[in-house]
């Protein structure tokens, strides 16, 4: 150890008397000449100790491997390994034990792309849009309603009943090849598939002509080319009697539709129309043909039954998986959705087709209560712009505001089918049927539940639900009628009130 002495300067400020000159008698016995002391009128400097700093060196590595040694240390070594292990194992057993008590996830169903959103059907790409590049302009509007794909044409030569004239490889009706491949690409980009319309004589008497085996052998060369166009499926109209008569010939057409599309895993869709209307009927149609989705007439054919509806439901799904399952009220030969049910209704079918267990199918417009015109199932589309907001007034700014009402009701709920599961592919569980009214749940593993119900009546209800898997109360998720049932207030299960017309669809978490 060693010390060091640094000087320091201290001032003495003392009476006055002490800060006169210093002389050698004053000193005493210090030396005027000694570095331990000067004359400098009341300052002395002084040397003085200052704190002692001592420097350790711990110990040496000999000397440490020399500690280590001892059993002491040993031993306190080898506790202290112990213990870290068991505490490690503690955690790794009780993490264990989390994961076999936690209830394992439901394993997801097998979804092909057009289970994931709704379909929109475009029969008259003129009504719409003028031309293919103009319906290439829409198709950001369509994506803002989470469409999964959209159903094209017709878009070839009408052959006025005469299949000489047949050409179902060339785009003769609103625009070219070059605008169609646009169409394609700008649809893919945004996730959206194509599916054309290739029924033959799709304006004749017979949709597939007399003799068929000529009009199958023009079919299979238009499906190749259009499947290398990028076509994402094909539908037929009229494919009944192929089915009944040709069976081998439609087995042939569907192998080409259903293999592997563009070297990927995908496989195309092949969708039917036909006017049946009971659930027994559409069900054996849909196994004899192997069709992936069926248009028909069993809603319209329900009318406004609570009952016939569940019943349907319930029917298709004893006899079907509900990915093979299509709801529509309109369609491309029938006519528009608020034609059909009426304009007061147009919301109330939206929810409807949007929590039924299956893919929804609507027609062009039915988003904002396109009516027919007359005769026509073809209506102009009806397209506003930011600045009709201020431009319109009167009657066309109320019925603007109407539809864009509608579109935006739409949107939420298309917007909530794409992301819940329950709603996606949940089970369907009929709470209440009547003549009148309607109730069903929808729910999956343990996702959020979805409770939907429904009063065609001119009266108002009360739904008194009772189930095991019902809370007694459940948060308004979107309602027809936001005033009557306000968006996120909470409702009795058991007295659920329900004006005419009037539908919600409640949501309550999975408690276990």
């Amino acid at each position: 150890m060693s010390t060091e002495v640094d000087m320091k300067d201290v001032e003495l400020n003392e009476v006055e008397q002490e800060k006169q000159p210093m002389t050698a008698g004053d000193a005493g016995n210090g030396d005027a000449s000694s570095p331990t002391s000067t004359e400098k009128n009341g300052v002395v400097k002084v040397k003085m100790a200052d704190e002692t700093e001592t420097k350790f060196t711990g110990l040496s590595k000999d000397e440490l491997l020399k500690v280590a040694g001892t059993p002491g240390w040993v031993r306190t070594r080898w506790a202290l390994l112990i213990l870290f292990w068991l505490g490690w194992l503690g955690m790794l057993a009780g993490a264990i034990g989390i994961i076999i008590q936690a209830p394992r996830c439901k394993p997801l169903p097998e979804m092909n792309w057009w289970n994931e959103g709704p379909l929109y059907e475009i029969g008259d790409v003129q009504a719409f849009s003028e031309n293919l590049e103009g319906l290439k302009q829409k198709i950001d509007a369509l994506a803002q309603l989470k469409v999964k794909g959209l159903v094209v044409g017709p878009i070839h030569k009408d052959p006025s009943n005469n299949e000489n004239e047949l050409d179902l490889n060339t785009v003769s009706v609103a625009g070219s090849l070059t605008q169609f491949k646009a169409l394609l690409d700008a649809a893919h980009k945004k996730g959206i598939n194509v599916v054309l319309d290739l029924t033959p004589n799709y304006l004749g008497q017979q949709a597939w002509f007399d003799n068929m085996m000529t009009v199958a052998d023009k079919v299979k060369v238009a499906l190749v080319h259009w499947q290398m166009q990028g076509v994402d499926g094909f539908k037929f109209s009229g494919f009944e009697r192929v089915v009944e008569v040709a069976s081998p010939v439609w087995e042939e057409l569907r192998g080409i539709i259903k293999a592997p599309q563009n070297g990927t895993k995908e496989k195309g869709l092949l969708m039917g129309v036909t006017d049946k209307t009971s659930p027994e009927q559409v069900g054996r149609l849909l196994n004899s043909s192997g069709v992936d989705l069926l248009l028909s007439g069993i809603l319209r054919a329900s009318g406004q039954s609570g009952m016939q509806v569940a019943s349907a439901a319930q029917q298709l799904l004893g006899l079907q998986n509900q990915t093979k399952l299509a709801w529509n009220v309109g369609d491309r030969e029938q006519g528009h959705l608020a034609s059909l049910v009426g304009a007061d209704l147009v919301k109330f079918n939206q929810m409807l087709l949007l929590t039924m267990p299956g893919t929804p199918v609507f027609n062009y417009g039915d988003e904002i209560g396109l009516e027919d015109e007359g005769a026509t199932k073809f209506p102009q589309m009806i397209w506003y712009k930011p600045e009709d907001a201020e431009t319109l007034n009167g009657t066309a700014k109320d019925e603007m505001e109407r539809r864009l009402a509608l579109r935006s009701f739409f949107k939420s709920l298309s917007d909530l089918r794409s992301k819940e599961r329950s709603l996606l592919y949940g089970d369907f569980v009929p709470l209440h049927s009547s003549n009148s009214s309607l109730a069903y749940l929808r729910s999956w593993d343990q996702s959020p539940r979805y409770l939907a119900a429904f009063n065609w009546g001119s009266d108002a209800v009360t739904l008194r639900l009772e189930d095991a898997q019902l809370p007694e109360q459940a948060t308004v998720e979107v309602s027809t009628d936001p005033e009557k049932l306000q968006p996120k207030s909470q409702v009795d299960l058991k007295a659920l009130e329900l004006g005419a017309g009037q539908a919600v669809l409640l949501q309550f978490p999975y408690t276990g």
